[in-house]
């Protein structure tokens, strides 16, 4: 049977219940009558107390309506059986009429109240049942196995728990349909689809469904049609809002398992780059020997000393490049420690000046201090590592002879150090990339040899300080690199 026929057909048969049941309260009101006139004669009074017992207990069983009708005719009877004159509608004395009255009145305010009380109890049932199939409806919902998202569980649990005839949901998320319960519920999918983009309710009389928003927080996840059931309005937005609150309890969780897998993830592949870092350093530091030993020597030729001399270069590139993949790994790792001294900056800076001497190739570096410059809180290992891989990459990238600056100052509690140089630049739309790690500008990379991990280190470990790193480039103007350093409290202070 189709839902339109159906209601319609329900409608009609509760019509005919009403007639049935008034015909049997009419039935009973004769019974009443028959007993106390002709069987058990008595008198008035105890007439009227039946009538209105009879005409209570209809009331709670079948409402109101039959309440007052069987009222109207138990009226009829006390008059026509039990006021003088008898057997006649008339009515002697005036009393008689205003206690006809009354028994009227009090019949169908007593109606009334009992039919009030019998739906507020029925109502009171039905919240009861409705709560209980909602805290049931929660469970299914959010104790759903892994195996089955809660998506695909909607539909089935509220057409099984709220005994729908049909039940359909809507995931945004994916765009599916899915369905249960005894009838192939006929909803479009771009009405279940408007419902939950726009966050509007639908009512179809043809069909007879419901069609709801199922969001949280103003954010639409889905919508959910139902078909028949006795549920109530408020439990039917308490059903979108139990399977919106579970949806999101979903995805939350999916989110929380993959940010944590892939923390495990991280922390192996720290782990395992730190190892094999380290496996490296032992024949790199024995190539490193053999060649210095073999090039302190003078019985070589000019072209085995040209080999032996590549050899040991690359042999320090090589061990550059795992030393920035354990300092890498630790970081990732969160293995760095940072043991904060009083280091004057200025100090650094000229020690990796001296040790990079032999890399300048005839690059001038300058060094500007601000005068009475406080010293850094840091610790100048660490901060040792930033300023060589700074100078490294002015080194890489700028042509030789040109100069390289550096500038430092004291600023709000801070030293901010700049390097400058007069390379290629960094277009404006890279220059947050070159942080990343593995990133290197288009622009360079593939004429300049590097790993792009130097910076997102140097970066890394400003950080650690409580310090920021930026940069400042405009192609073919040559870039400037900045850090900062939290300067000590004493120093400050005075």
């Amino acid at each position: 049977m189709l839902p339109g026929l159906e209601s319609k057909h329900t409608l009609a048969h509760n019509i005919l219940d009403r007639i049935w049941h008034s015909l049997l309260a009419v039935v009973l009101i004769g019974a009443i009558t028959w007993f106390c006139f002709s069987l058990i004669p008595v008198n008035a009074t105890t007439v009227a107390l039946a009538y209105l017992l009879a005409v209570l207990a209809v009331a709670a069983r079948w409402g109101l309506l039959v309440s007052s009708i069987m009222s109207v005719a138990a009226m009829g009877c006390f008059n026509y059986y039990f006021l003088p004159p008898i057997r006649t509608f008339t009515i002697a004395d005036p009393q008689n009429l205003v206690a006809l009255v009354a028994f009227l009145t009090t019949s169908i305010i007593a109606s009334h109240l009992s039919d009030s009380a019998s739906k507020r109890a029925g109502e009171a049932i039905q919240r009861r049942q409705e709560m209980e199939r909602l805290y049931e409806l929660s469970r299914a919902l959010l104790l759903s196995g892994a195996d089955k998202s809660a998506a695909t569980q909607v539909a089935y649990h509220v057409a099984r728990i709220f005994g729908c005839d049909g039940a359909v949901f809507y995931d945004r998320a994916s765009g599916h349909l899915y369905r249960a319960g005894s009838v192939d519920v006929q909803v479009p999918e771009s009405k279940m689809r408007d419902s939950a983009v726009q966050g509007t309710e639908f009512q179809d009389a043809v069909t007879g469904t419901v069609t709801l928003p199922v969001s949280l927080g103003g954010h639409g996840t889905g919508s959910l049609t139902i078909l028949g059931g006795t549920v109530s309005e408020a439990a039917m937005h308490a059903i979108a809002n139990l399977v919106a609150i579970a949806l999101e309890r979903e995805h939350a969780q999916a989110a929380a398992n993959l940010a944590d897998a892939a923390r495990h993830n991280e922390e192996m592949k720290s782990t395992l780059l730190d190892a094999v870092a380290h496996e490296f350093k032992t024949p790199l530091t024995s190539i490193k020997a053999a060649t210095s030993a073999m090039l302190s020597g003078n019985s070589q030729s000019t072209a085995q000393r040209e080999l032996l001399t590549v050899i040991d270069e690359e042999t320090d590139r090589l061990s550059d490049m795992v030393t920035e993949a354990i300092q890498m790994a630790r970081l990732e790792a969160g293995k760095l420690r940072i043991d904060k001294k009083s280091v004057t900056v200025e100090t650094l800076i000229r020690e990796i000046i001296e040790q990079s001497k032999a890399a300048l190739d005839g690059r001038i570096v300058t060094v500007k201090v601000d005068p009475d410059l406080p010293p850094a809180d840091a610790d100048p290992d660490m901060v040792h590592l930033v300023l060589r891989q700074l100078l490294s990459n002015a080194v890489k990238y700028s042509p030789p002879g040109s100069a390289i600056a550096f500038h430092v100052q004291a600023r709000d509690g801070e030293i901010a150090v700049g390097i400058a140089d007069q390379g290629c630049g960094i277009p404006e739309a890279e220059q947050e990339h070159i942080f990343d790690k593995f990133y290197r500008a288009r622009n360079v990379r593939a004429q300049i040899p590097g790993t792009g991990m130097g910076l997102t280190i140097a970066r890394k470990i400003v950080e650690a300080h409580g310090g920021t790193m930026w940069v400042r480039s405009r192609p073919k103007q040559g870039s400037e690199f900045f850090f900062s350093l939290p300067a000590v409290r004493e120093a400050v202070t005075e």
